[in-house]
């Protein structure tokens, strides 16, 4: 998926301010050059005039920024590195971690949105790239992971 449609898509069901989404941003990193007057662009879809691609770099600091959001940052961690490529599986993984959603969450997730997956296709996607069960999320995948999380979040009226 792009970039730009995943951060759009997790702004809208989070209800998050342009003010919110660049305090999200810092909470991985304070010293990421972004602004609140930055974030427009990046919502905007690939053809509209002020369009501005997300950058893996953006979309990795804003998911692990939502990760210290909700779960909070552990101090006596050192800070993990941020992550150079931005695939479907990640964000998955990131969105799972950060809403803590288990397995059937997860399935919950998927049938909410009518499209459901079994445990094993479920698993494959979050295995290791190197593994030999491994599956690579696709944007269809994504796209109905991230209908359903908004269901769950903001009601089948919001």
């Amino acid at each position: 998926m792009i970039n730009n449609d995943v951060i759009r898509s997790i702004r809208y069901t989070l209800d998050l301010s342009d003010g919110k989404v660049v305090e999200i941003i810092k909470l991985a990193a304070t010293d990421f050059p972004i602004e609140a007057a930055d974030v427009p662009a990046l919502l905007k879809t690939e053809g509209q005039d002020g369009f501005v691609p997300c950058s893996d770099r953006v979309l990795a600091h804003f998911l692990d920024g939502l990760v210290f959001h909700y779960r909070g940052r552990d101090p006596s961690l050192p800070p993990r590195p941020v992550a150079n490529r931005i695939t479907n599986n990640l964000v998955l993984k990131k969105l799972r971690v950060a809403f803590q959603l288990k397995d059937v969450d997860m399935h919950q997730i998927f049938e909410a949105a009518g499209f459901p997956i079994s445990k094993p296709e479920l698993t494959a996607l979050f295995r290791q790239a190197d593994h030999k069960h491994y599956r690579a999320c696709g944007d269809q995948i994504l796209r109905n992971f991230l209908k359903g999380l908004t269901l769950r979040l903001r009601g089948s009226g919001g």
